[in-house]
């Protein structure tokens, strides 16, 4: 009996042992994977061209990547809010503000080329797609399911590969107001104050203060420039909103 109840708790909690098991590893690659980026920054390259690697050694390298990626997806369906912003910042290297909050199921690509700002709130299963960086300014408010990508394949390239560069990079500045379902394409910034509406996708700059809506994402009206509110940094324990 106490051999099959151990058997069973083990079955139970296999998710959370293997996570837990992986933090070190982890914490390593993504460290290793920042310096490394560091590194190639220092000297001028061309645009980044991400190809399928064969032999031995690129298939261990898309099994760890597969594996801490797994991994992202269990620490952001823990149910603590204390637990996972500890998780994502020492462990994943994500650079997260005071008082910011990120709410369950958020998918986050290449979490140390992330940037959050002080109180600013990123909803349930969002898409942070950082591969070429992703910067969100203070009191920004990311409603439910936003996503934002800044990696895609090149329809003109005959080998469908992904050619892009640091112009891919997506800003979000502050007191930004991204609605629920919106799209923000890779390469856009998105202004000061600025609303975009539900299921809106945009594919160029909004200007700050502006509201856009539609796809693509087009003006559809102006925001008050006297904004004053910062948020606090309360969550709503255990919910996924």
């Amino acid at each position: 009996m106490t051999t099959l109840f151990f058997v069973f708790l083990f079955l139970v909690l296999f998710k959370q042992i293997i996570l837990v098991s992986s933090i070190f590893p982890m914490a390593f690659y993504y460290r290793f994977k920042r310096n490394r980026q560091f590194q190639s920054s220092e000297s001028v390259s061309p645009p980044l061209v991400r190809q399928q690697k064969g032999g031995i050694t690129g298939r261990i390298k898309l099994l760890c990547s597969g594996y801490f990626r797994y991994n992202l997806f269990q620490i952001a369906y823990i149910p603590s809010h204390i637990i996972r912003d500890f998780l994502y910042k020492k462990v994943c290297l994500v650079e997260i503000g005071p008082k910011a909050v990120i709410y369950f199921g958020a998918e986050i690509r290449e979490p140390y080329k992330l940037k959050i700002g002080e109180g600013s709130i990123i909803g349930d299963r969002a898409v942070l797609d950082a591969r070429n960086g992703i910067s969100i300014g203070a009191n920004v408010n990311l409603s439910t399911e936003v996503h934002i990508w800044t990696e895609q394949h090149d329809h003109r390239d005959p080998d469908f590969k992904c050619n892009s560069d640091d112009s891919f990079r997506v800003v979000i500045e502050d007191r930004a107001w991204l609605g629920p379902r919106t799209t923000i394409l890779h390469g856009v910034t998105i202004g000061e104050g600025a609303v975009v509406a539900a299921g809106a996708v945009v594919t160029k700059d909004v200007a700050p203060y502006t509201i856009v809506g539609g796809v693509p994402a087009k003006k559809i009206g102006e925001r008050t420039h006297d904004l004053r509110y910062e948020f606090s940094g309360d969550y709503i324990p255990f919910c996924l909103t």
